[in-house]
């Protein structure tokens, strides 16, 4: 891990850090927050995804999570949204290839060799922050849009390994919306019956955890009909009992100034949970 950047905020370090991903085969950054607690302890870490076209940067320079962080002593860890570098496949499209992986694992090429954001996430990612940063090993998970479809459907694959998980307008249904249906379709292939395992409304009829979403959600959104749908997350969790906590936010769109106005909020939720 090598760090880039080093910024005090909050009392405590707004850092971005990079390092070679085996697991994606290419040069990976980091937003990472340190509270100032950090500096004396161990702490949990609540980690963040981020929706198409960003990078580590939109969360850490828009949501104003910091403040809150510093107040509750959660690590924020905040990952790049997809493998990025020459070498690594691509589309022209704002809503396929880099900056739009879907945190799946692909199985279709040429996306296979390096699109494995799911992988990355639970498994390389989570070790390498244990091993490089005071935590105490528990984890929560949160996330925005596309970002807000891998919260959910990281944390629902992987039981017991989050404490909490929450979302801000979030694709519910991917293999049901045209953004999703896209991505699924390259990245995986033509078999739908595959993609039901990246799809959090197909997750959760067979969820071995019945972990409690919190799911915040604007009624300005522009793409609230079309690809987010959240009905769709509170029909499949009434469905078989899975709690579940929709929150219609009146007026509010799809942007970091949606996120920013509940953000401290959704950061309680889990400094909770993380105890």
């Amino acid at each position: 891990m090598e760090r880039i950047e080093s910024t005090l905020c909050f009392g405590g370090r707004q850092e971005v850090w990079q390092h070679a991903s085996t697991t994606l085969g290419c040069e990976m950054r980091l937003g990472i927050y340190l509270p100032p607690a950090s500096s004396g302890r161990r702490l949990p870490v609540l980690y963040w995804l981020s929706g198409l076209t960003c990078s580590e940067q939109n969360f850490i320079t828009k949501a104003g999570a910091q403040r809150y962080a510093a107040e509750h002593d959660v690590i924020l860890v905040a990952p790049d949204t997809s493998p990025r570098g020459q070498g690594v496949a691509n589309d022209e499209a704002y809503d396929l290839g880099q900056g739009a992986s879907f945190y799946l694992n692909a199985a279709a090429e040429p996306w296979a060799a390096h699109y494995r954001m799911h992988d990355y996430i639970v498994d390389e990612l989570a070790a390498l922050i244990d091993r490089s940063f005071p935590t105490t090993g528990a984890r929560s998970i949160f996330g925005h849009s596309m970002g807000g479809h891998g919260a959910l459907v990281v944390a629902l694959k992987n039981p017991g390994a989050f404490k909490s998980v929450s979302a801000f307008s979030p694709i519910v249904a991917p293999s049901l919306v045209p953004w999703g249906e896209k991505a699924l379709g390259a990245y995986l292939g033509p078999d739908r019956q595959a993609w039901q395992a990246w799809d959090a409304c197909a997750l959760i009829a067979s969820a071995p955890e019945r972990l409690p979403l919190l799911v915040d959600q604007g009624t300005a959104d522009q793409f609230l009909a079309l690809q987010l749908r959240p009905e769709l997350l509170e029909k499949a969790c009434a469905a078989v009992g899975h709690p579940l906590e929709l929150r219609m936010q009146p007026g509010y769109d799809h942007s970091y100034y949606f996120i920013a106005s509940f953000i401290g909020e959704h950061i309680a939720y889990h400094a909770r949970a993380l105890g």
